[in-house]
């Protein structure tokens, strides 16, 4: 991938995780988000979406689009623990104890694995 531009694949994941969380088909999303089944379809297959299609989808998702702009994901890595940390901590279905055990948790894990990749 070349040091700038947009990660469309990784929009998408995110995009198709959201929908799951919905618990929508995707058909149900192009509805609600008013863009073309075949634009998801398209995406689904590694093509980049129109920015019509783009915004409408990233207010749908809630999904920040500087979250997959290649060249920005960099400085995000670094801030990615706190936001995790701050969204468990906000989350209503979790008790205080509850968040700091998932937060402990996940940092062990994304230090572990962060660790491999720089060794690799």
């Amino acid at each position: 991938m070349s040091n700038s531009g947009f990660d469309a694949q990784a929009f998408y994941s995110a995009l198709d995780s959201e929908r799951k969380a919905r618990d929508c088909t995707w058909r149900q999303v192009a509805n609600e988000a008013r863009v073309s089944a075949s634009t998801l379809t398209r995406m689904g297959q590694g093509k980049k979406p129109d920015l019509d299609s783009l915004g409408a989808l990233a207010v749908w998702s809630g999904l920040n689009l500087d979250n997959y702009v290649v060249g920005k994901q960099q400085k995000q890595k670094s801030e990615t623990l706190n936001e995790m940390a701050a969204l468990l901590r906000a989350d209503r279905n979790l008790t205080a104890d509850g968040a700091a055990a998932l937060e402990a948790i996940v940092k062990s894990a994304y230090q572990h694995l962060r660790k491999l990749h720089d060794e690799a």
